[in-house]
């Protein structure tokens, strides 16, 4: 099996008219339809989905503007699997990483939080004082961030949401975010363990700002001449990008490290900001230098935003036109127009469901299709009210791996390839150029062969001098040498006999 990358695409209609939007999944090198799902009109920051794997089917969420109404679908059919109606008009709606919860903000500013496989409410109360506009999981699903109208941030612990003891009393944000002064539009979190990453937020009040959870405090604040509506944030965390609300359109992409020339060490990577709350970098609108290259015009007022598996911007507008530029170029690549005439709310990059409607299993062998061997996650209705015996006697099935699942993602990227590109980012280089350049590595495997053949030479040269030495020293000196000691050794051995033969001639004189 290849891994196919495609674009999941939700669509509303400006105007209140039910049912006309869809949800579309396309093939991101053509641009191609490969499946539709009608009968959504859901807004923006009222789509999410959770991808098919562990041998299960993966479904997504569309909440409608117009009704109390919360539509459930599957990937292995076109059409609608449950309609849930819901306590309240849901303005926001978020799924953890996992799909085991799902939480929804209302205009009111309430945030609901069920259990999706059996439609258990744990938690419901009031979280901001005026409308929720975005709510978004932590990547390990340890906590809910919550932004508002009222332009305050709220972090919430799902530990003390989950917990019964806790369930009667009043919910308390695990802390606040409070620097913005105008509605928060929209909410990124960085990779890592909660409280241990880094968070993005935009706000009306024309401002970025960058946040560390676990100090709890403000790293940096980026200011822009526009209203910053979308976020689109680089997973290695080196760069993002904000789109602004103006009719132009406008994408600045601004760098969280900088480059700076060492006349020792080479060029040396510097991380951008951290200065805290009086860390202010203000962004303007100049095409000259490198601001041209960090300024993307659209000329459409864009909607949504995000960044593909392989690194592309995705750019929706609301004229339901979809944009793919080059990241590093800023080059627009592709134009995918199907959507004209309705707005582009929801736009995110998956791989291709195994179990996606109109498409077969991938074992030729066998007769039955992928879609009657992989069951769907279960969804059960959402109870609109709160009720604790619910919670104590409910049982939620679940579907164990089976070992013959293989990742097909370490196919193509090994983990070799997967440490050698993070030492790549990670690394410092000292030398000024990067391990990984082929050009610097062949330049030096030259000159270590030139340093070994010379040091080859004076390896011979030093061998010659040691057998001259040898034959000098050993074979005439140390020769010599010995034949004296030899000469006098013999001297001496005769005086001692006759010594002696002169001796034992005197005794026996004596003795007679």
């Amino acid at each position: 099996m290849h891994l196919h990358e495609i674009i999941f695409c939700a669509t509303a209609s400006p105007s209140t008219t039910s049912g006309s939007g869809t949800v579309t999944l396309h093939d991101i090198n053509t641009g191609a339809s490969i499946a539709s799902f009608k009968q959504t009109n859901a807004a923006p920051h009222c789509t999410t989905f959770l991808n098919s794997r562990n041998a299960q089917g993966g479904f997504f969420f569309a909440a409608q503007p117009d009704k109390l109404l919360l539509h459930a679908y599957n990937f292995q059919k076109d059409q609608i699997s449950l309609k849930i109606v819901v306590p309240e008009k849901l303005t926001c709606v978020a799924l953890d990483t996992s799909g085991d919860f799902f939480a929804g903000g209302t205009a009111q500013g309430r945030i609901y939080l069920w259990e999706v496989s059996s439609g258990i409410l744990f938690n419901s109360w009031d979280a901001h004082y005026r409308q929720i506009n975005v709510l978004r999981f932590t990547p390990d699903g340890a906590a809910l961030l919550s932004g508002s109208d009222d332009s305050g941030i709220s972090v919430w612990s799902m530990h003390s949401l989950l917990d019964e003891e806790s369930q009667n009393t009043l919910s308390l944000p695990y802390f606040t975010l409070t620097d913005h002064t105008l509605p928060v539009t929209d909410i990124l979190c960085g990779l890592g363990t909660f409280p241990e990453c880094r968070v993005l937020t935009s706000s009306v009040d024309h401002s970025v700002k960058l946040w560390d959870l676990a100090t709890r405090s403000l790293l940096t604040t980026f200011m822009f001449p526009q209203a910053i509506t979308c976020l689109a944030w680089e997973p290695t965390e080196r760069l993002f990008f904000a789109a602004s609300s103006s009719p132009e359109g406008s994408i600045y992409q601004i760098n969280l490290f900088r480059q700076l020339e060492d006349k020792t060490k080479g060029p040396i990577a510097e991380a951008i900001g951290g200065g805290g709350v009086n860390d202010i970098i203000r962004v303007t609108d100049e095409s000259a230098g490198s601001q041209k290259k960090r300024l993307i015009h659209v000329g459409q007022p864009i909607t949504c935003m995000s960044l593909s598996l392989t690194s592309n911007l995705l750019v929706g507008t609301s004229s339901g036109l979809i944009h793919i530029y080059d990241t590093p170029t800023h080059q627009l690549l592709r134009t995918i127009s199907t959507h004209k005439g309705l707005s582009i709310s929801y736009l995110a990059p998956l791989l291709k469901p195994i179990d996606l409607t109109g498409h077969v299993s991938f074992n030729f062998n066998s007769s039955v299709t992928t879609i009657d061997t992989i069951p769907v996650k279960p969804i059960m209705p959402f109870q609109r009210m709160r009720d604790a015996k619910a919670r104590e006697i409910h049982e939620v099935s679940m579907m164990l791996p089976t070992h013959e699942n293989v990742c097909f993602f370490s196919t193509f990227y090994s983990q070799e390839a997967l440490l050698r590109d993070h030492a790549y980012f990670t690394t410092p280089s000292n030398s000024g150029t990067r391990l990984g350049d082929t050009a610097v590595l062949q330049s030096r495997v030259t000159e270590l062969e030139s340093e070994v053949a010379l040091l080859r030479g004076q390896l011979g040269q030093a061998k010659g001098v040691n057998d001259l030495m040898w034959e000098t020293v050993v074979h005439k000196v140390i020769h010599g040498q010995v034949k004296g000691a030899n000469n006098a050794n013999g001297e001496s051995t005769e005086d001692e006999r006759r010594r002696k033969r002169g001796r034992t001639e005197s005794d026996l004189e004596i003795h007679s």
